[in-house]
């Protein structure tokens, strides 16, 4: 599956903006500093992200949903 495969809805993030594809929203990931990378949410983002790139199916969705995980789990003053 390409990584311009986008998301059955896209991923809101604040002040309007979308994650729309795979690569969007691994841009968004390797964009935040590297000491947040590599939270334990994130990286489960990352792994579903490159799982869903490599496999397809049903990976798609497991990444939306990590990603709307680890954007609720970061905080807000960032």
């Amino acid at each position: 599956m390409p990584w311009s495969t986008p998301f059955d809805d896209p991923i809101p993030l604040r002040g309007g903006r979308k994650l729309a594809t795979l690569q969007q929203a691994a841009d968004y990931v390797m964009a935040l500093p590297e000491e947040v990378q590599h939270e334990a949410h994130w990286q489960v983002a990352v792994e579903n992200l490159i799982n869903a790139a490599e496999t397809g199916g049903g990976w798609l969705m497991f990444a939306r949903i990590a990603m709307l995980r680890a954007l609720n789990a970061a905080p807000k003053d960032k």
